[in-house]
């Protein structure tokens, strides 16, 4: 009795994702970072002059979409089913 259940501790010990899991998950990762960086910038050196770049269309419309596109395969990421491909 005690043998088997050794076996089937031993048997459960796996990751919860699996590998197409996690690269859905980096890929997502690099979509965010990515937004992120595209939002970065656009700002002034002198307080007393605006500076019309910080509206541009690359941060108030583009790098919010991937941002979002990237935390939208993290979701794919994680309802994916690994064990569903397996069989």
């Amino acid at each position: 009795m005690e043998k088997r259940r050794i076996e089937q501790s031993t048997q459960g010990d796996s990751f919860v994702f699996g590998r197409k899991n996690y690269l859905f998950m980096f890929i997502g990762i690099g979509f965010i970072v990515l937004g992120y960086l595209l939002m970065a910038g656009g700002g002034s050196n002198d307080p007393n002059v605006f500076n019309p770049e910080i509206y541009s269309w690359r941060r108030i419309r583009l790098a919010p979409a991937i941002v979002l596109l990237g935390f939208a395969i993290q979701v794919y990421a994680i309802l994916l089913n690994p064990k569903k491909e397996q069989e």
